[in-house]
């Protein structure tokens, strides 16, 4: 009889269900950290928000550390896969255009994760500090070199590629983690899909051709 490497249905069955048990899990330690920080957010609180009993958050997130670290990984993840722009563009106009779009609309989707990394970063990166200083640090440097070599081939003006991207990231979290008052200043309600269109829009305009990147 031939072998089969395909997985049984039971264990497709239980591999999916595990699967949106944790995503469930962290949508709603998401919210819950965003709003309480990593210091007043419980795990009961957790697993009330997430509509499950407290041990099944224990089950598959045993420390709410571990739980904490992965809904900030699970932020700077998406994050990592929006850069990935950079190193497929032609040039700094489509790469960092795409780039800014792309890190607006997570601020859209993602507004929680958003805040719990800022909220982290504020506080001293006191939980996350050895992801700051490896994986951030080796994925800046990459964003570096790749602008670097754009203004080596006089495709934008020569400014320190750093600053650029404390701007780029300012500039569009700033609509996660001041959704309230962009809110405020909306009259009171979110922006709606031809405000982020413009907002997406202006925010190019004025970075791009700031940086030479566009006439």
């Amino acid at each position: 009889m031939a072998e089969t490497s395909a997985a049984s249905p039971k264990a497709t069955s239980k591999k999916m269900r595990r699967q949106e048990a944790e995503a469930l899990i962290l949508s709603a330690a998401e919210k819950v950290f965003a709003e309480a920080g990593f210091g007043g957010a419980t795990m009961q609180l957790i697993a009330d928000v997430a509509g499950l009993p407290k041990a099944n958050l224990h089950y598959y997130f045993p420390t709410k550390e571990l739980l904490y670290r992965q809904v900030v990984q699970k932020i700077f993840q998406i994050w990592l896969q929006a850069a990935d722009i950079f190193d497929q563009a032609d040039g700094p106009e489509e790469g960092i255009g795409a780039y800014i779009d792309a890190k607006m609309e997570i601020s859209r989707r993602h507004a929680d994760g958003s805040k719990v990394w800022a909220s982290e970063v504020m506080h001293g990166a006191p939980v996350i500090q050895d992801y700051l200083e490896t994986t951030l640090t080796d994925w800046t440097n990459g964003r570096i070199e790749v602008i670097e070599r754009w203004i080596a081939e006089g495709r934008m003006a020569p400014i320190d590629p750093r600053h650029l991207l404390y701007m780029l990231w300012a500039t569009t979290q700033h609509y996660a983690d001041f959704g309230h008052q962009i809110d405020t200043l909306n009259g009171g309600s979110p922006l709606n899909d031809k405000q982020w269109e413009a907002a997406k829009s202006n925010i190019k305009t004025i970075i791009l051709r700031g940086i030479g990147a566009t006439e």
